[in-house]
């Protein structure tokens, strides 16, 4: 095993040490919390790594650039999974987690295992077409922005859009099912900051889920490499983490 190699699992040893420990910390047990490692701007030699280490889930942000990683994991022996997590030992979860334009949801309904970035109703639709297309199933997230900053993105969670969305989803439910909310917490250096952010997405989940009992709302993904044990303290179902695992992300060229 080389450098890197070694590098990357014992980081991935070492968050799992850490989600055990924060789930002990919140009376909550280890099965309910998955770690998505954040492979976005790393070269696929990395996230091959990880997957050698045995780890299933992964996270990217762009369609062009995991499109590239996909060419290469074809000649590997894993495969990226189609409709549900990684179940096989040659089988791995990508999800889309940054910002999609709805002209590339064709594109993203071939490549990835699910999209937790949902944020409109055309998008959802364009990916319901895509995915029916493709004679395949296509788990999806809804973000919610809960943060004031210009940056992010989601759907505000008492605006009309939102209200829309839901609305409509069940139509799509065969091949884009609704698994949950993803959020990304404000950027402050006060903990409570973050904490509030997801004690609100789980209130709000809460509460659509009552509204909306033809929808399911199991998946909360929240929390990051800095926040993450707020997040398992306010029930994520599923955290987000890059750089803990994969080091500094890569200067864009």
């Amino acid at each position: 095993m080389n450098d890197a190699a070694a590098n990357i699992a014992e980081n991935l040893s070492r968050m799992e040490d850490a989600i055990g420990t924060a789930c002990l910390a919140a009376g909550r047990s280890r099965e309910d919390v998955r770690l998505m490692a954040v492979s976005k701007t790393h070269p696929v030699e990395l996230l091959l790594e990880a997957i050698a280490a045995g780890h299933r889930l992964f996270g990217e942000n762009r369609v062009q650039e995991f499109g590239e990683k996909a060419a290469v994991l074809a000649g590997s022996p894993y495969r990226v999974a189609r409709g549900t997590e990684a179940d096989q030992a040659d089988s791995v979860a990508v999800h889309l987690i940054g910002h999609l334009q709805s002209n590339k949801s064709a594109r993203a309904a071939e490549l990835f295992t699910g999209v937790d970035t949902v944020d409109s109703l055309k998008l959802a639709e364009r990916l319901f077409a895509a995915a029916k297309r493709e004679a395949r199933t296509l788990p999806v997230l809804v973000e919610i922005k809960l943060s004031d900053e210009e940056a992010k993105e989601g759907l505000a969670p008492g605006g009309a859009e939102l209200a829309a969305l839901l609305e409509r989803l069940p139509e799509f439910a065969e091949h884009l099912p609704l698994r949950g909310l993803m959020t990304v917490a404000p950027i402050s250096d006060d903990p409570e900051v973050a904490r509030r952010c997801f004690r609100r997405l789980r209130v709000l989940r809460e509460e659509l889920a009552q509204r909306h009992p033809r929808l399911a709302f199991a998946e909360l993904s929240m929390g990051m490499s800095g926040d993450f044990e707020a997040a398992i303290a306010e029930g994520s179902t599923m955290i987000r983490v890059g750089t803990a695992i994969f080091g500094a992300r890569p200067k864009r060229v």
